[in-house]
C-alpha cells in the first residue's frame, strides 16, 4: 500500500466543516435533516454507488421549556439542560429536596439508599472513555431503582459549561447542570437543598433513516465501516461524530477504484439515534439475519476520532482482533492501542453482541484532560479539530480497512449471540 493511500480524497475537511455547518444533528431536527440530505447525495458521490435508505420507527421527543430553581437555604436559578427522553414534569413541576451522591459509584448509591426516595439525586458525569467510567445510564437506572424524585448530573468541566446525553429511560425527570451548580448543591451539613424543577417535553412517533452504500468485492464477504451522523444540540457535535463521518467518507472514496478487486466488499453506514442509546445501528443488526450477519467478516466503527495524543480499539472481547489491531499498526508504520473489554458506547457494540467481530477507533482513551473531556457540552464544536490528526486518524483507518478486505485467512471467529447490557 502506497504511503498516500488515504489521499485519494482531497474532501476529508471539507466534508467534516460542512457537517458542522448544519449544528449539532440532533435526532428528528432540522439540523439533522440537513445533514442527512448532505450525506444522502455525498455518500452516493463517494462510492459512486446507489445509497439504501434504512428506515427505523423511533419515539421522538423534543424539549420545549425548563426551569430548576433553587429554592432553599437561598433563591437562585441553576443552568441546565433535559436530557434525551427525559419525560415532562406536571404543569406546576416537582419541588423536592436533592441529595449528593458525589460520584455517583454503586457504593454511593448503596450506602445513601435510605436518603434517596422521594429526592432528586445529584451525581457527577465522567470522562468517558476510561477503564473506569461508570455511565449516566447506569447511574439513572439505579436512581430510579430507589424512588429517586429526579436525576441530575453535573459536567465535570469548570466555567458555567453543562452536560446532555441521554437519560435512557422516560420514568423521571433528568437533567444536566453545571459544575458549579453542583457545588451550590453539594452535600454540606444535615440538611437537603430543595430545588423546583419544571420540565415541558414533546413525544410521537418519528421514523430515522440509516444510510447505507456497498462496494461489493470478490466474494460474498463484507468490511463494515460505520460512523453515526447524529449528535446534541448544545454545539457542533464535531468531535463526536462529524469526524468519524468525514473519515468514512474519505474512506469510500479511497475505495472507489479498487474495490472490485478486493477478497471483500465494502459497506459504509452512517447510523443515526445512536445518541438515543445506539437505536439506529440496534434495529439494523437485529433485522438482519443470522446468513448475513456471517457474511460480516469485520465492522470497524470511527467514532470521535480526534482530541487525545492516540487512538485505541475497542476489541469487544474478541481475541484475535488484539492482533489484527497491531499488525495493522506495524503495517502502517503507527502506534494503535487495545482495550479488549466490551463496551457498549456506540454502534459497534450493537454487532459484537450478535457475536460479530467489530470494533470502535477513538481517540483519547484513558486521557481525561484531552479535548474528548468536552462532548455532550457546547465545547465540541469545530475549532477544536487538529486537522493534521484528523488526517492521520482517516489514514490509519483506511490502512485497516484495506487490511481487512485483502486479508485471506480469518481475521476473528463470529460468536454467539449475548443478552443487551
Amino acid at each position: 500500500m502506497s504511503s498516500d493511500f488515504v489521499f485519494r480524497s482531497a474532501n476529508l475537511q471539507s466534508d467534516l466543516e460542512t457537517l458542522c455547518t448544519f449544528g449539532g444533528r440532533f435526532a428528528g431536527s432540522d439540523s439533522e435533516a440537513k445533514a442527512r440530505d448532505f450525506l444522502k447525495a455525498r455518500l452516493a458521490q463517494a462510492t459512486s454507488r446507489h445509497v439504501d435508505i434504512h428506515r427505523v420507527p423511533y419515539n421522538g421527543w423534543s424539549r420545549d421549556s425548563w426551569a430548576l430553581k433553587l429554592l432553599a437555604p437561598a433563591p437562585l436559578t441553576l443552568h441546565s439542560h433535559p436530557l434525551v427522553r427525559s419525560p415532562s414534569t406536571p404543569p406546576e413541576g416537582i419541588e423536592a429536596e436533592v441529595v449528593d451522591l458525589g460520584r455517583g459509584t454503586l457504593e454511593d448509591f448503596e450506602a445513601h439508599g435510605y436518603e434517596i426516595a422521594g429526592r432528586f439525586v445529584l451525581v457527577r458525569h465522567e470522562y468517558m472513555f476510561s477503564t473506569t467510567h461508570i455511565h449516566r445510564r447506569v447511574k439513572y437506572g439505579w436512581a430510579k431503582e430507589r424512588g429517586a424524585a429526579g436525576f441530575l448530573i453535573a459536567s465535570h468541566i469548570p466555567d458555567d459549561i453543562v452536560v446532555t446525553g441521554s437519560s435512557g429511560g422516560e420514568d423521571i425527570p433528568a437533567l444536566g447542570i453545571t459544575h458549579e451548580g453542583a457545588e451550590v448543591l453539594a452535600r454540606g451539613d444535615a440538611s437537603f437543598p430543595r430545588i423546583h424543577l419544571t420540565v415541558k417535553t414533546r413525544t410521537g412517533s418519528a421514523t430515522a433513516e440509516n444510510l447505507i452504500a456497498e462496494m461489493p468485492g470478490q466474494t460474498d464477504e463484507w468490511v463494515v465501516v460505520c460512523a453515526h451522523y447524529d449528535g446534541h444540540d448544545l454545539a457542533q457535535s464535531a468531535i463526536d461524530n462529524a469526524t468519524g463521518v468525514a473519515a468514512a467518507l474519505t474512506v469510500a472514496e479511497t475505495f472507489v477504484p479498487m474495490a472490485a478487486t478486493l477478497r471483500r466488499g465494502l459497506r459504509v453506514i452512517f447510523f443515526t439515534i445512536e445518541e438515543w442509546g445506539l437505536l439506529g445501528s440496534r434495529a439494523y443488526v437485529d433485522e438482519l439475519n443470522e446468513a448475513e450477519r456471517r457474511k460480516i467478516t469485520l465492522v470497524i466503527n470511527l467514532d470521535s476520532l480526534v482530541g487525545g495524543s492516540k487512538l485505541t480499539a475497542l476489541t469487544s472481547e474478541f481475541e484475535e482482533l488484539n492482533a489484527f489491531v497491531d499488525h495493522c499498526a506495524r503495517k502502517s508504520g503507527t502506534s494503535i492501542a487495545t482495550h479488549p473489554p466490551m463496551m457498549a458506547n456506540s454502534d459497534h457494540y450493537n454487532f459484537a453482541r450478535h457475536g460479530i467481530p467489530a470494533l470502535r477507533l477513538v481517540s483519547g482513551f484513558n486521557e481525561p484532560d484531552s479535548d474528548l473531556g468536552y462532548l455532550l457540552t457546547a465545547g465540541d464544536t469545530l475549532d477544536r479539530i487538529n486537522k493534521d490528526q484528523l488526517t492521520a486518524a482517516t489514514k490509519i483507518a483506511a490502512s485497516m480497512v484495506h487490511e481487512a478486505c485483502t486479508h485471506q485467512g480469518i481475521i476473528a471467529r463470529h460468536k454467539e449471540k449475548k443478552a443487551r447490557v
